[in-house]
Protein backbone atom coordinates (compact mmCIF):
# COMPACT_ATOMS: atom_id res chain seq x y z
CA UNK A 1 0.00 0.00 0.00
CA UNK A 2 1.36 3.51 -1.08
CA UNK A 3 1.00 6.26 1.82
CA UNK A 4 1.73 9.69 0.37
CA UNK A 5 4.36 11.06 2.68
CA UNK A 6 3.43 14.77 2.39
CA UNK A 7 -0.31 13.79 3.25
CA UNK A 8 0.07 11.64 5.93
CA UNK A 9 2.57 14.22 7.50
CA UNK A 10 0.06 17.02 7.06
CA UNK A 11 -2.63 14.50 9.19
CA UNK A 12 0.38 13.94 12.30
CA UNK A 13 1.34 17.78 12.07
CA UNK A 14 -2.56 18.44 12.94
CA UNK A 15 -2.94 15.77 15.02
CA UNK A 16 -6.00 14.46 12.91
CA UNK A 17 -7.93 11.64 14.66
CA UNK A 18 -9.92 11.08 11.35
CA UNK A 19 -6.49 9.17 10.20
CA UNK A 20 -5.95 7.04 13.18
CA UNK A 21 -6.24 3.68 12.57
CA UNK A 22 -5.18 4.23 8.70
CA UNK A 23 -1.74 4.30 8.94
CA UNK A 24 0.94 4.41 11.88
CA UNK A 25 3.67 6.54 12.20
CA UNK A 26 7.12 5.99 13.11
CA UNK A 27 9.99 7.86 14.70
CA UNK A 28 13.23 6.14 13.85
CA UNK A 29 14.99 8.29 16.32
CA UNK A 30 13.45 7.51 19.24
CA UNK A 31 12.46 3.73 18.20
CA UNK A 32 8.32 4.09 18.52
CA UNK A 33 5.47 4.33 16.54
CA UNK A 34 2.48 6.03 17.11
CA UNK A 35 -1.35 6.83 16.27
CA UNK A 36 -1.29 9.93 13.97
CA UNK A 37 -2.83 11.75 16.53
CA UNK A 38 -0.47 11.21 19.44
CA UNK A 39 -0.30 14.61 21.28
CA UNK A 40 3.78 14.29 21.13
CA UNK A 41 5.88 16.76 19.67
CA UNK A 42 5.79 16.43 16.00
CA UNK A 43 9.07 14.40 14.70
CA UNK A 44 10.90 16.05 12.38
CA UNK A 45 10.95 14.99 8.66
CA UNK A 46 13.37 13.37 8.65
CA UNK A 47 12.82 10.88 11.58
CA UNK A 48 9.82 9.57 10.22
CA UNK A 49 8.39 6.96 8.72
CA UNK A 50 5.01 5.44 7.74
CA UNK A 51 3.35 2.38 8.06
CA UNK A 52 0.45 0.58 6.63
CA UNK A 53 -0.17 -1.62 10.03
CA UNK A 54 0.80 -1.65 13.27
CA UNK A 55 2.75 -5.30 12.09
CA UNK A 56 4.91 -3.70 9.78
CA UNK A 57 6.07 -0.81 12.19
CA UNK A 58 6.81 -3.93 14.90
CA UNK A 59 8.42 -5.76 11.96
CA UNK A 60 10.71 -2.43 11.51
CA UNK A 61 12.02 -2.98 15.01
CA UNK A 62 9.59 -0.40 16.60
CA UNK A 63 7.88 -0.42 19.62
CA UNK A 64 4.10 0.97 20.36
CA UNK A 65 3.96 4.31 21.82
CA UNK A 66 3.21 4.19 25.63
CA UNK A 67 1.26 7.67 25.41
CA UNK A 68 -1.09 7.61 22.05
CA UNK A 69 -1.86 3.47 22.75
CA UNK A 70 -2.00 2.99 19.00
CA UNK A 71 -2.89 -0.61 19.17
CA UNK A 72 -6.28 1.01 20.72
CA UNK A 73 -7.06 3.05 17.29
CA UNK A 74 -10.21 1.86 15.73
CA UNK A 75 -9.77 0.06 12.74
CA UNK A 76 -8.95 0.74 9.22
CA UNK A 77 -12.30 1.42 7.71
CA UNK A 78 -11.12 0.05 4.29
CA UNK A 79 -11.27 -3.18 5.29
CA UNK A 80 -15.15 -2.96 5.90
CA UNK A 81 -15.53 -0.99 2.53
CA UNK A 82 -12.97 -3.62 0.61
CA UNK A 83 -14.29 -6.61 -0.64
CA UNK A 84 -11.16 -8.06 -2.71
CA UNK A 85 -8.32 -11.29 -0.74
CA UNK A 86 -6.91 -8.43 1.27
CA UNK A 87 -9.96 -7.13 3.23
CA UNK A 88 -11.55 -10.42 3.29
CA UNK A 89 -8.12 -11.95 5.10
CA UNK A 90 -8.44 -8.64 7.33
CA UNK A 91 -11.59 -9.61 8.93
CA UNK A 92 -11.13 -12.78 9.55
CA UNK A 93 -7.58 -11.72 11.53
CA UNK A 94 -9.65 -9.84 13.34
CA UNK A 95 -11.76 -12.59 14.26
CA UNK A 96 -9.26 -14.87 15.25
CA UNK A 97 -8.98 -17.19 12.71
CA UNK A 98 -5.05 -17.39 12.09
CA UNK A 99 -5.20 -17.90 16.39
CA UNK A 100 -7.84 -21.11 16.06
CA UNK A 101 -6.57 -22.44 12.08
CA UNK A 102 -3.51 -21.58 11.26
CA UNK A 103 -2.42 -19.66 8.07
CA UNK A 104 -3.49 -22.73 6.12
CA UNK A 105 -6.91 -22.55 7.21
CA UNK A 106 -6.77 -18.34 6.96
CA UNK A 107 -5.83 -19.22 3.25
CA UNK A 108 -8.24 -22.34 2.98
CA UNK A 109 -11.14 -20.17 3.55
CA UNK A 110 -9.88 -17.49 1.23
CA UNK A 111 -9.33 -20.12 -1.47
CA UNK A 112 -5.36 -19.37 -1.82
CA UNK A 113 -2.52 -20.81 -1.25
CA UNK A 114 -0.75 -19.63 1.59
CA UNK A 115 2.32 -18.73 -0.54
CA UNK A 116 -0.16 -16.07 -2.13
CA UNK A 117 -1.58 -14.99 0.66
CA UNK A 118 1.69 -13.97 2.53
CA UNK A 119 2.50 -12.60 -0.53
CA UNK A 120 -0.77 -10.33 -1.15
CA UNK A 121 -0.77 -9.44 2.14
CA UNK A 122 2.96 -8.44 2.69
CA UNK A 123 2.52 -6.11 -0.78
CA UNK A 124 -0.57 -4.23 0.65
CA UNK A 125 0.41 -3.95 4.53
CA UNK A 126 4.13 -4.84 5.03
CA UNK A 127 3.73 -7.71 7.02
CA UNK A 128 2.21 -11.18 6.74
CA UNK A 129 -0.50 -13.47 8.24
CA UNK A 130 1.16 -14.56 10.99
CA UNK A 131 2.38 -11.32 11.85
CA UNK A 132 -0.77 -9.35 11.59
CA UNK A 133 -2.19 -12.24 14.01
CA UNK A 134 0.77 -11.99 16.38
CA UNK A 135 0.06 -8.14 16.31
CA UNK A 136 -3.48 -8.64 17.33
CA UNK A 137 -2.38 -11.42 20.10
CA UNK A 138 0.08 -8.96 21.69
CA UNK A 139 -3.06 -6.22 22.03
CA UNK A 140 -5.40 -9.07 23.42
CA UNK A 141 -2.33 -10.02 26.09
CA UNK A 142 -1.99 -6.35 27.44
CA UNK A 143 -5.89 -6.21 27.45
CA UNK A 144 -5.91 -9.68 30.08
CA UNK A 145 -2.60 -8.38 31.98
CA UNK A 146 -4.28 -4.83 32.74
CA UNK A 147 -7.99 -5.92 33.41
CA UNK A 148 -7.75 -9.88 34.78
CA UNK A 149 -5.69 -10.75 37.78
CA UNK A 150 -4.48 -14.08 35.39
CA UNK A 151 -1.21 -15.94 35.87
CA UNK A 152 0.79 -14.91 33.09
CA UNK A 153 0.97 -17.70 31.75
CA UNK A 154 -2.93 -18.33 31.69
CA UNK A 155 -2.59 -14.89 29.91
CA UNK A 156 -0.23 -16.03 27.21
CA UNK A 157 -2.59 -19.18 25.98
CA UNK A 158 -5.59 -17.22 26.41
CA UNK A 159 -4.04 -14.59 24.24
CA UNK A 160 -3.18 -17.59 21.43
CA UNK A 161 0.51 -17.76 21.95
CA UNK A 162 1.89 -21.09 21.37
CA UNK A 163 4.40 -20.67 24.25
CA UNK A 164 5.27 -18.45 27.50
CA UNK A 165 8.79 -17.67 25.76
CA UNK A 166 6.73 -16.26 22.34
CA UNK A 167 4.46 -14.29 24.99
CA UNK A 168 6.81 -12.61 26.69
CA UNK A 169 9.35 -12.09 23.29
CA UNK A 170 6.04 -10.31 21.49
CA UNK A 171 4.97 -7.90 24.20
CA UNK A 172 8.56 -7.26 25.41
CA UNK A 173 9.23 -6.22 21.27
CA UNK A 174 5.72 -4.41 20.79
CA UNK A 175 5.64 -2.43 24.49
CA UNK A 176 9.31 -1.93 25.27
CA UNK A 177 8.64 -4.04 28.77
CA UNK A 178 8.07 -7.25 30.20
CA UNK A 179 4.99 -8.47 30.86
CA UNK A 180 4.84 -7.84 34.78
CA UNK A 181 5.61 -4.23 33.96
CA UNK A 182 2.04 -3.67 32.20
CA UNK A 183 -0.08 -4.93 34.99
CA UNK A 184 2.36 -2.91 37.97
CA UNK A 185 1.37 0.18 35.82
CA UNK A 186 -1.91 -0.27 36.37
CA UNK A 187 -1.47 0.08 39.93
CA UNK A 188 -3.70 -1.56 42.50
CA UNK A 189 -3.62 -5.02 43.61
CA UNK A 190 -4.87 -7.61 40.36
CA UNK A 191 -8.02 -8.72 40.40
CA UNK A 192 -8.63 -13.09 41.40
CA UNK A 193 -8.18 -15.01 38.06
CA UNK A 194 -10.61 -17.00 36.29
CA UNK A 195 -13.26 -16.86 33.00
CA UNK A 196 -15.84 -13.47 33.65
CA UNK A 197 -16.27 -10.21 33.37
CA UNK A 198 -13.78 -7.67 31.17
CA UNK A 199 -15.20 -4.13 30.63
CA UNK A 200 -13.24 -2.52 28.16
CA UNK A 201 -13.17 0.86 25.27
CA UNK A 202 -14.45 0.65 21.49
CA UNK A 203 -12.84 3.81 20.55
CA UNK A 204 -14.78 4.87 16.86
CA UNK A 205 -14.65 7.97 14.48
CA UNK A 206 -16.63 10.31 15.53
CA UNK A 207 -19.33 11.47 14.74
CA UNK A 208 -21.90 8.37 16.22
CA UNK A 209 -25.70 8.51 15.87
CA UNK A 210 -26.07 6.39 18.98
CA UNK A 211 -30.19 6.93 19.19
CA UNK A 212 -30.40 5.78 15.81
CA UNK A 213 -28.13 2.67 16.14
CA UNK A 214 -29.78 1.78 19.27
CA UNK A 215 -33.34 2.73 17.84
CA UNK A 216 -32.35 0.30 14.66
CA UNK A 217 -31.58 -2.92 17.06
CA UNK A 218 -34.15 -2.19 19.70
CA UNK A 219 -36.57 -2.46 16.98
CA UNK A 220 -35.76 -5.93 16.65
CA UNK A 221 -34.57 -7.91 19.80
CA UNK A 222 -36.01 -10.80 20.61
CA UNK A 223 -36.52 -11.82 24.16
CA UNK A 224 -34.62 -14.02 25.68
CA UNK A 225 -32.16 -12.80 23.40
CA UNK A 226 -31.16 -9.46 23.22
CA UNK A 227 -32.07 -6.09 24.64
CA UNK A 228 -32.41 -2.69 24.58
CA UNK A 229 -32.24 -0.67 27.75
CA UNK A 230 -30.94 2.54 29.55
CA UNK A 231 -29.33 3.30 26.53
CA UNK A 232 -27.31 -0.26 27.06
CA UNK A 233 -27.58 -3.01 24.18
CA UNK A 234 -26.92 -6.36 25.16
CA UNK A 235 -26.89 -9.74 24.18
CA UNK A 236 -26.27 -13.20 24.25
CA UNK A 237 -22.97 -14.81 21.65
CA UNK A 238 -21.90 -18.01 20.73
CA UNK A 239 -18.14 -17.65 20.26
CA UNK A 240 -15.79 -19.97 19.13
CA UNK A 241 -14.57 -21.56 22.71
CA UNK A 242 -17.65 -21.22 24.43
CA UNK A 243 -21.03 -18.74 25.16
CA UNK A 244 -20.75 -14.56 26.13
CA UNK A 245 -22.62 -12.00 27.05
CA UNK A 246 -22.47 -8.71 26.02
CA UNK A 247 -23.29 -5.22 26.84
CA UNK A 248 -22.50 -2.04 24.79
CA UNK A 249 -23.55 1.84 26.23
CA UNK A 250 -22.55 4.32 23.50
CA UNK A 251 -20.41 7.14 25.06
CA UNK A 252 -18.79 10.77 23.88
CA UNK A 253 -15.69 8.99 21.64
CA UNK A 254 -16.09 5.66 22.72
CA UNK A 255 -18.57 2.36 23.50
CA UNK A 256 -17.81 1.05 26.44
CA UNK A 257 -18.23 -2.86 26.15
CA UNK A 258 -18.53 -5.17 28.69
CA UNK A 259 -17.83 -8.79 27.86
CA UNK A 260 -18.72 -11.81 30.04
CA UNK A 261 -17.16 -14.82 28.43
CA UNK A 262 -16.81 -18.42 29.10
CA UNK A 263 -13.50 -18.71 27.66
CA UNK A 264 -10.97 -15.97 27.76
CA UNK A 265 -9.69 -17.18 24.37
CA UNK A 266 -12.56 -15.52 22.20
CA UNK A 267 -11.62 -11.94 23.51
CA UNK A 268 -10.87 -11.26 19.98
CA UNK A 269 -13.01 -12.55 17.93
CA UNK A 270 -16.13 -10.93 20.59
CA UNK A 271 -14.41 -7.65 20.63
CA UNK A 272 -14.52 -7.85 16.75
CA UNK A 273 -18.13 -8.92 16.55
CA UNK A 274 -19.25 -5.99 18.82
CA UNK A 275 -17.29 -3.45 16.51
CA UNK A 276 -18.70 -4.90 13.34
CA UNK A 277 -22.03 -4.94 15.18
CA UNK A 278 -22.35 -1.39 15.72
CA UNK A 279 -20.32 -0.43 12.75
CA UNK A 280 -17.63 1.13 14.96
CA UNK A 281 -14.76 1.05 12.36
CA UNK A 282 -16.64 3.29 9.83
CA UNK A 283 -15.59 6.77 8.11
CA UNK A 284 -18.54 8.81 8.92
CA UNK A 285 -17.27 12.03 7.60
CA UNK A 286 -16.15 10.30 4.37
CA UNK A 287 -20.12 9.11 4.51
CA UNK A 288 -21.45 11.85 5.07
CA UNK A 289 -19.50 14.13 2.93
CA UNK A 290 -20.83 11.96 -0.15
CA UNK A 291 -24.36 12.01 1.20
CA UNK A 292 -24.61 15.91 2.28
CA UNK A 293 -23.52 16.61 -1.64
CA UNK A 294 -27.09 15.13 -2.33
CA UNK A 295 -29.73 18.57 -2.02
CA UNK A 296 -32.26 15.59 -0.92
CA UNK A 297 -30.31 14.02 1.77
CA UNK A 298 -28.26 17.25 2.94
CA UNK A 299 -31.05 18.01 5.97
CA UNK A 300 -30.94 14.57 7.33
CA UNK A 301 -27.49 14.55 7.40
CA UNK A 302 -26.74 17.80 8.84
CA UNK A 303 -29.81 17.08 11.43
CA UNK A 304 -27.81 12.93 12.33
CA UNK A 305 -24.99 13.36 11.32
CA UNK A 306 -22.71 9.33 12.11
CA UNK A 307 -25.59 7.62 11.56
CA UNK A 308 -24.73 3.94 11.19
CA UNK A 309 -25.28 0.67 9.34
CA UNK A 310 -25.68 -1.28 12.11
CA UNK A 311 -24.62 -5.20 10.84
CA UNK A 312 -24.40 -8.63 12.60
CA UNK A 313 -22.94 -10.51 14.94
CA UNK A 314 -24.03 -13.93 13.31
CA UNK A 315 -24.97 -13.99 9.73
CA UNK A 316 -27.00 -17.06 9.68
CA UNK A 317 -29.01 -15.79 12.46
CA UNK A 318 -29.38 -12.60 10.10
CA UNK A 319 -30.15 -15.03 6.83
CA UNK A 320 -32.63 -16.74 9.09
CA UNK A 321 -34.43 -13.44 10.59
CA UNK A 322 -34.89 -12.30 6.78
CA UNK A 323 -36.64 -14.92 5.33
CA UNK A 324 -38.75 -15.42 8.95
CA UNK A 325 -39.91 -11.99 8.19
CA UNK A 326 -41.11 -13.02 4.83
CA UNK A 327 -44.42 -11.40 3.56
CA UNK A 328 -45.45 -11.19 7.94
CA UNK A 329 -45.99 -8.60 10.09
CA UNK A 330 -43.51 -7.46 12.54
CA UNK A 331 -45.47 -9.20 15.64
CA UNK A 332 -45.97 -12.13 13.85
CA UNK A 333 -42.22 -12.71 12.61
CA UNK A 334 -41.44 -11.89 16.29
CA UNK A 335 -43.64 -14.66 17.60
CA UNK A 336 -42.23 -17.04 14.74
CA UNK A 337 -38.90 -16.41 15.91
CA UNK A 338 -39.49 -16.14 19.81
CA UNK A 339 -41.54 -19.64 18.95
CA UNK A 340 -38.12 -21.32 17.14
CA UNK A 341 -35.68 -20.04 19.75
CA UNK A 342 -37.76 -21.63 22.09
CA UNK A 343 -37.28 -25.14 20.50
CA UNK A 344 -33.77 -24.64 20.33
CA UNK A 345 -32.21 -23.39 23.32
CA UNK A 346 -31.57 -24.40 26.66
CA UNK A 347 -30.23 -22.72 29.71
CA UNK A 348 -26.54 -23.27 28.80
CA UNK A 349 -23.94 -23.90 31.24
CA UNK A 350 -23.17 -20.12 32.24
CA UNK A 351 -19.48 -18.84 32.68
CA UNK A 352 -17.92 -18.80 35.94
CA UNK A 353 -18.91 -15.41 37.11
CA UNK A 354 -15.85 -13.52 38.06
CA UNK A 355 -15.51 -10.47 40.45
CA UNK A 356 -16.66 -6.77 38.91
CA UNK A 357 -13.97 -4.76 37.32
CA UNK A 358 -15.72 -1.53 38.17
CA UNK A 359 -14.09 1.44 36.56
CA UNK A 360 -10.94 -0.67 35.44
CA UNK A 361 -11.96 0.36 31.41
CA UNK A 362 -9.20 0.31 29.29
CA UNK A 363 -8.46 1.11 25.65
CA UNK A 364 -8.01 -1.34 24.01
CA UNK A 365 -9.01 -2.36 20.35
CA UNK A 366 -10.24 1.14 21.46
CA UNK A 367 -11.59 1.28 19.61
CA UNK A 368 -31.40 7.37 23.91
CA UNK A 369 -34.05 7.01 22.37
CA UNK A 370 -35.91 4.48 21.04
CA UNK A 371 -37.27 4.52 17.87
CA UNK A 372 -38.86 2.04 16.00
CA UNK A 373 -38.08 2.01 12.35
CA UNK A 374 -40.05 0.96 9.28
CA UNK A 375 -39.47 -2.29 8.33
CA UNK A 376 -41.96 -3.89 5.34
CA UNK A 377 -40.01 -5.17 2.63
CA UNK A 378 -41.34 -6.78 -0.50
CA UNK A 379 -41.47 -10.79 -0.14
CA UNK A 380 -39.67 -12.82 -2.02
CA UNK A 381 -41.10 -16.22 -1.29
CA UNK A 382 -43.77 -15.66 -3.63
CA UNK A 383 -42.78 -12.18 -5.21
CA UNK A 384 -45.33 -9.89 -3.76
CA UNK A 385 -46.36 -8.39 -0.44
CA UNK A 386 -45.01 -6.78 2.48
CA UNK A 387 -42.34 -8.65 4.76
CA UNK A 388 -41.08 -7.34 7.89
CA UNK A 389 -37.69 -8.65 9.77
CA UNK A 390 -38.94 -9.30 13.50
CA UNK A 391 -38.69 -6.92 15.90
CA UNK A 392 -40.23 -6.13 19.34
CA UNK A 393 -39.16 -4.21 22.40
CA UNK A 394 -36.70 -6.35 24.28
CA UNK A 395 -36.04 -8.12 27.31
CA UNK A 396 -34.84 -11.45 28.87
CA UNK A 397 -37.33 -13.65 29.54
CA UNK A 398 -34.59 -15.73 31.72
CA UNK A 399 -34.37 -18.38 29.27
CA UNK A 400 -30.78 -18.65 29.56
CA UNK A 401 -30.09 -17.79 25.68
CA UNK A 402 -26.46 -17.46 24.80
CA UNK A 403 -26.60 -16.82 21.07
CA UNK A 404 -28.63 -17.96 18.68
CA UNK A 405 -29.02 -21.81 17.08
CA UNK A 406 -26.63 -22.81 14.08
CA UNK A 407 -27.33 -24.09 10.99
CA UNK A 408 -27.12 -27.44 12.34
CA UNK A 409 -29.23 -27.11 15.26
CA UNK A 410 -31.63 -25.61 13.00
CA UNK A 411 -31.57 -28.48 10.57
CA UNK A 412 -32.63 -30.69 13.47
CA UNK A 413 -35.70 -29.41 14.59
CA UNK A 414 -39.24 -30.73 13.72
CA UNK A 415 -41.89 -28.77 11.59
CA UNK A 416 -43.37 -27.58 14.56
CA UNK A 417 -40.78 -25.26 15.58
CA UNK A 418 -40.95 -23.52 12.53
CA UNK A 419 -44.95 -21.89 12.56
CA UNK A 420 -44.88 -21.01 8.96
CA UNK A 421 -45.97 -22.15 5.36
CA UNK A 422 -44.05 -25.14 4.20
CA UNK A 423 -41.98 -23.33 1.49
CA UNK A 424 -40.29 -20.68 3.95
CA UNK A 425 -40.03 -23.59 6.17
CA UNK A 426 -38.04 -25.66 3.47
CA UNK A 427 -36.26 -22.20 2.05
CA UNK A 428 -34.89 -22.41 6.12
CA UNK A 429 -33.83 -25.45 5.67
CA UNK A 430 -32.12 -24.89 2.16
CA UNK A 431 -30.31 -22.46 3.51
CA UNK A 432 -29.15 -24.04 6.68
CA UNK A 433 -27.84 -27.01 4.83
CA UNK A 434 -25.86 -24.98 2.77
CA UNK A 435 -24.17 -22.97 5.75
CA UNK A 436 -23.31 -26.49 7.11
CA UNK A 437 -21.69 -28.04 4.20
CA UNK A 438 -19.90 -24.51 3.67
CA UNK A 439 -21.39 -24.02 -0.13
CA UNK A 440 -22.39 -20.23 1.80
CA UNK A 441 -20.35 -18.15 3.60
CA UNK A 442 -22.46 -15.36 5.67
CA UNK A 443 -19.53 -14.06 7.95
CA UNK A 444 -17.73 -10.75 6.90
CA UNK A 445 -14.75 -12.97 5.27
CA UNK A 446 -17.03 -14.16 2.37
CA UNK A 447 -16.87 -13.62 -0.89
CA UNK A 448 -19.80 -10.67 -1.06
CA UNK A 449 -20.96 -11.31 -4.83
CA UNK A 450 -20.36 -14.92 -4.79
CA UNK A 451 -22.25 -15.22 -1.25
CA UNK A 452 -25.22 -13.50 -3.21
CA UNK A 453 -25.19 -15.52 -6.26
CA UNK A 454 -25.67 -19.03 -4.20
CA UNK A 455 -28.11 -17.06 -1.91
CA UNK A 456 -29.97 -15.98 -5.13
CA UNK A 457 -29.35 -19.40 -6.48
CA UNK A 458 -31.80 -20.97 -3.49
CA UNK A 459 -35.39 -21.45 -3.73
CA UNK A 460 -37.64 -18.86 -1.67
CA UNK A 461 -34.34 -16.29 -1.87
CA UNK A 462 -34.53 -13.75 -4.38
CA UNK A 463 -32.71 -10.27 -4.77
CA UNK A 464 -34.17 -8.07 -1.48
CA UNK A 465 -33.30 -10.87 1.00
CA UNK A 466 -29.47 -11.49 -0.60
CA UNK A 467 -29.30 -7.77 -0.62
CA UNK A 468 -30.02 -7.10 2.96
CA UNK A 469 -27.75 -10.24 3.85
CA UNK A 470 -24.95 -8.17 1.36
CA UNK A 471 -25.71 -5.20 4.09
CA UNK A 472 -26.13 -6.51 7.44
CA UNK A 473 -24.14 -9.86 7.73
CA UNK A 474 -21.42 -9.75 4.62
CA UNK A 475 -20.99 -5.72 5.70
CA UNK A 476 -21.08 -4.50 2.31
CA UNK A 477 -21.00 -0.52 2.53
CA UNK A 478 -22.95 0.05 -0.95
CA UNK A 479 -26.48 -1.80 -0.97
CA UNK A 480 -29.53 0.26 -1.74
CA UNK A 481 -32.70 -2.34 -1.70
CA UNK A 482 -34.38 -0.03 -4.08
CA UNK A 483 -37.29 -2.75 -4.15
CA UNK A 484 -37.75 -2.45 -0.34
CA UNK A 485 -41.18 -0.39 0.63
CA UNK A 486 -39.32 1.68 3.47
CA UNK A 487 -37.18 2.59 1.41
CA UNK A 488 -39.15 3.71 -1.56
CA UNK A 489 -41.63 5.35 1.07
CA UNK A 490 -38.38 7.37 2.76
CA UNK A 491 -37.07 8.65 -0.46
CA UNK A 492 -40.54 10.08 -1.76
CA UNK A 493 -40.88 11.54 1.91
CA UNK A 494 -37.51 13.54 0.48
CA UNK A 495 -39.05 14.07 -2.59
CA UNK A 496 -36.91 11.19 -4.46
CA UNK A 497 -37.64 9.09 -7.20
CA UNK A 498 -39.85 6.44 -5.18
CA UNK A 499 -40.32 3.47 -8.18
CA UNK A 500 -37.47 1.03 -7.37
CA UNK A 501 -35.52 1.55 -11.69
CA UNK A 502 -36.04 5.33 -11.30
CA UNK A 503 -34.44 5.42 -7.22
CA UNK A 504 -31.85 2.81 -8.09
CA UNK A 505 -30.37 5.10 -10.69
CA UNK A 506 -30.61 7.96 -9.03
CA UNK A 507 -28.59 6.51 -6.20
CA UNK A 508 -25.81 6.13 -8.48
CA UNK A 509 -24.41 9.81 -6.74
CA UNK A 510 -24.30 7.98 -3.45
CA UNK A 511 -21.85 5.60 -4.67
CA UNK A 512 -19.91 3.80 -2.44
CA UNK A 513 -22.11 4.23 0.97
CA UNK A 514 -26.07 3.59 -0.39
CA UNK A 515 -26.26 1.21 2.69
CA UNK A 516 -25.84 4.43 4.96
CA UNK A 517 -28.33 6.23 2.24
CA UNK A 518 -30.91 3.50 2.72
CA UNK A 519 -30.63 3.67 6.34
CA UNK A 520 -31.17 7.71 6.26
CA UNK A 521 -34.32 6.51 3.89
CA UNK A 522 -35.33 3.60 6.62
CA UNK A 523 -35.33 6.82 8.82
CA UNK A 524 -37.17 9.50 6.82
CA UNK A 525 -40.01 7.04 6.21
Amino acid sequence: MELDFERCYRAVDSRDQRFDGWFYTGVTSTGIYCRPSCPAITPKRSNVRFFPSAAAAQGAGLRACRRCRPDAAPGSPQWDVRADVVGRAMRLIADGVVDRDGVPGLAARLGYTQRHLHRMLRAELGAGPLALARAQRAQTARTLIETTGLGLAEVAFAAGFGSVRQFNDTVRQVYGTVPSQLRTGRGGPPTPGGAGTITLRLAYRPPLHAAALLGFLAARTLPGLEEVRDGTYRRGLRLPHGPAEIALTPTAGYVVATLRLADLRDLAPAVARCRRLFDLDADPEAVDQTLVADPALAGTVAAEPGVRVPRAVDGFEMALRAIVGQQVSLPAARTTLTRLLTHTSRPAARPRPAPDLGDQEVCVTESASRQREPLDHPAEAGGRGEAGEAGGDGGADGRGVWGFPGAEEVLGLPDAAFGMPAARRETIRALARAVAAGEVDLEPGGDRAETVRRLTALPGIGPWTAGYLAMRALGDPDVLLPTDLAVRRGAAALGLPATPTTLDTYADRWRPWRSYAAIRLWRAA
